[in-house]
């Protein structure tokens, strides 16, 4: 956290999402998308945690904030390779964020008052140098500006979030500490189509020291994703979400200075709700109706040593055994052949199967299960005291699948476990690096090479309908992900000016296969680019700090556009004209980039007083880029003619905040 403060702050708050996308191998998804993509992976396949607890969206207004307050943050860790055993259930990254303890020796406050957004967060004792409190909130209220604005006044988008965290020194060897975060988006276009979504956690820990060279974590984690959408244009309510109770109990063993292990187990018992539907009013043609709620449980075993062989070689190893239960109380398909998607030979299409029976599964009953061992390795070779070279394997395997379609006529997310159709995703990657510092460690580089294979990873058939299916099978086809690129990082970590130059040259592609030998799969069954596909991908970062009163920054992105179908040609059918689809993925939007400047002003402050501020004055996407969010493809009313028209979501944004802290 300390290296992401030093960063450039734009929209008055520096943002843990916003640094990690500066980092080689992690991009976004493109103009107004939720979350990141590491190493051409999906966002769903990154483990985010928090105080030890699953975030399922990390993203605030489209991308635009992370749900993590800066204030509250101690400590985060993004893993892209090389991941240790203790980590489990994604198949692409993990990053590992943990909040402060709070101050038990005196009570502070600090926060920021901003054009756009406004936090404030408080910490100190409860029982002084023994425990402490921590109670953190943010807001925006730009959509406040909106209703001034006459085309504007019925569109809304905000967000709010609270962070709380209890710390106590029960005895010299012994601590508990209970922290939480509860946040909500809410998106509203006219009126007619409202999105609200967001987590709600909560950790109840116990922290105990065996002796100086064994001690434990006792974990009970509860965590909760919202998903709902308001559709007044077609007169519905539709909720989402997924629970889950988490149990893990984790110990470190120094055995020796040069021997640690780390071991452990946990429990997660999950509720998904995949859809409960409801009547927006009296008038509507929409009955209720609640899709079958699906659970499922999810042990796991690790063991992980970290071994130092010399003072030039350092190994870490491990294994992980993970255990799923897709459980009942649920009625399940039966189909012919045990498939529920088939394929017309006449069309060359893929079409839903009709099931020729059902199965109920009573409460808790096994519906389908797996097993999989992970297996964890990483080297590094320290050359001398300026190289070293690394190399890491690691199996994932991922037993969460998020159903989401970008063609869908409406946002849709909404998480399934993996079941007798639905297979879990298992991910093999293999990495190399090499690192050298130069001039005593002022400047520092960082080459790394990756490949990762994932296989089982969903893809739909054409024409999907995702919105309140009851058979999500019918629509959903396992295929293959394959992604492999090179990482380049050049570091300037002393000076006034520092900053880094990150550049990653990468491929991300994905192949769906017939299951026999009439069937086309998608694509005809070849390899195609990945909506996270970005060949190119440039981040430039740096601050200056020119005396006590002034600092710089810049952050400049740039990324090869977003994999997308374009209609490559049309027909009429009764008067009407219909676009036709050539291969899927196969164009894409216009590059995205941006440039973002910062100067924060920190007035002359008398050494006696205990208030300290400054002012943040910062422009996002400077010369006012129009990145495509999408394009879609119309007839124009007047002139009858085919038109591309691009939507875009954010242009320059100019922001002004006030932060302070006593």
């Amino acid at each position: 956290i300390s290296t992401i403060k030093k960063m450039p702050v734009v929209l008055g708050e520096v943002d843990v999402l916003k640094s990690i996308l500066l980092l080689p191998g992690v991009t976004n998804a493109g103009e107004g998308a939720s979350g990141f993509n590491v190493r051409g992976g999906g966002a769903d396949q990154n483990l985010i945690l928090l105080d030890e607890a699953t975030i399922f969206n990390s993203s605030h207004v489209f991308g635009f904030f992370s749900v993590f307050n800066p204030d509250a943050i101690k400590d985060l860790k993004l893993y892209k390779g090389g991941i240790p055993a203790r980590f489990g259930g994604r198949a692409s990254s993990v990053l590992d964020i943990y909040q402060k303890d709070g101050n038990s020796k005196g009570f502070h406050v600090n926060g920021g008052i901003g054009l756009i957004s406004s936090r404030i967060l408080a910490e100190g004792p409860i029982v002084k140098d023994k425990g402490s409190f921590l109670i953190g909130g943010r807001s925006s209220y730009a959509h406040l500006f909106l209703k001034l604005s006459k085309d504007q006044k019925d569109n809304s988008a905000y967000f709010y979030d609270l962070n709380t965290k209890l710390s106590y020194k029960l005895t010299p060897n012994d601590n508990l500490y209970l922290s939480g975060y509860f946040g909500r988006d809410v998106f509203s276009l006219n009126k007619s189509f409202t999105n609200i979504y967001g987590n709600a956690t909560l950790n109840l820990r116990w922290n105990h020291l065996f002796s100086d060279k064994l001690f434990s974590n006792l974990s009970l984690i509860y965590s909760d994703y919202y998903y709902g959408l308001d559709l007044d244009f077609v007169g519905f309510k539709w909720d989402s979400g997924i629970k889950n109770y988490n149990i893990k109990y984790d110990f470190k063993n120094y055995i020796s200075d040069k021997f640690k292990l780390n071991y452990g187990a946990s429990a997660i018992y999950y509720d998904f709700n995949p859809g409960t539907i409801r009547p927006s009013d009296l008038n509507s043609g929409i009955n209720f109706d609640q899709l079958d709620k699906k659970y499922a449980f999810e042990p796991a075993l690790y063991l992980n040593a970290d071994h130092e062989i010399s003072k030039k070689i350092a190994l870490s190893y491990g294994l992980r055994y993970s255990m799923f239960y897709r459980l009942g109380q649920s009625t399940v398909n039966i189909y012919a052949d045990n498939n529920p998607v088939t394929f017309n030979s006449e069309l060359q299409i893929y079409e839903k199967a009709t099931p020729i029976a059902t199965k109920y599964y009573g409460k808790n009953k096994a519906i389908q299960s797996y097993n999989n061992l992970e297996p964890r390795f990483s080297f590094a070779y320290q050359i001398n005291d300026d190289q070293s070279v690394k190399a890491s394997y690691n199996r994932m395997v991922q037993y969460l699948q998020l159903i989401s379609n970008t063609s869908s006529p409406t946002p849709l997310d909404v998480w399934t476990p993996s079941d007798s159709f639905i297979k879990p995703q298992i991910a093999d990657q293999v990495a190399l690096g090499y690192f050298k510092n130069f001039k005593e460690g002022m400047y520092s580089l960082e080459v790394e090479t990756y490949y990762k294979k994932v296989k089982n990873r969903l893809d739909y058939i054409d024409g999907a309908n995702l919105i309140a299916n009851k058979a999500i099978e019918q629509v959903i086809l396992n295929g293959e992900l394959r992604s492999y690129g090179l990482e380049i990082m050049f570091r300037k970590n002393e000076g006034k000016l520092n900053g880094w130059i990150s550049y990653t040259l990468s491929k991300s592609e994905q192949q769906t296969p017939g299951r026999i030998p009439i069937e086309t799969g998608i694509n005809n069954g070849s390899w195609y680019n990945s909506v996270y596909d970005k060949l190119h991908n440039i981040a430039i970062t740096s601050s200056y700090n020119l005396n006590e009163k002034w600092s710089f920054g810049a952050n400049f992105a740039l990324q090869t556009g977003q994999p997308v179908t374009y209609p490559n040609g049309q027909y009429e059918y009764l008067g009407i004209t219909v676009p036709s689809y050539g291969l899927r993925n196969e164009n894409r939007l216009p590059a995205y980039h941006h440039l973002d400047i910062a100067a924060t002003l920190t007035p002359r402050k008398n050494e006696n007083r205990n208030w300290k501020g400054e002012w943040v004055f910062s422009i996002y996407n400077l010369y006012n880029r129009k990145n495509a969010a999408s394009i879609n493809f119309r007839q124009n009313i007047d002139t009858g003619t085919n038109e591309a028209v691009k939507t875009s979501i954010f242009g320059v944004v100019p922001a002004v905040s006030y932060n302070f802290k006593f």
